[in-house]
């Protein structure tokens, strides 16, 4: 049996000051919303469509959002393996990112 790779993709930008990753999922307005909006900042950040994964992974994800103090309502952002901002709250970003 092969383990399954959780399905990361990296979306590159000049802004690089931060890690981020953000928890999506394909279908939502929001997240949707949350990626133009990294791009638009020119924000490299990384992301996991977290409805194509398996459950497993889903699962794992899952227990990061809650370990970190977060709500299970996408998106979830998580900069610098520090800052949780679940949904997208344009505010928080700009004051994470320092954009």
């Amino acid at each position: 049996m092969t383990s399954s790779k959780m399905e990361t993709v990296k979306v590159s930008g000049s802004n690089r000051k931060h890690k981020v990753l953000l928890y999506a999922i394909s279908t939502c307005a929001w997240c949707k919303l949350t990626k133009r909006y990294l791009n638009d900042n020119k924000i490299e950040y990384e992301y996991i469509d977290v409805d194509l994964c398996d459950e497993k992974d889903r699962d794992n994800i899952r227990g990061d959002i809650l370990k970190r103090g977060g709500e299970l309502s996408y998106p979830v952002i998580i900069v610098d393996d520090k800052i949780l901002i679940s949904g997208f709250r344009k505010d928080k970003i700009i004051e994470a990112l320092g954009i």
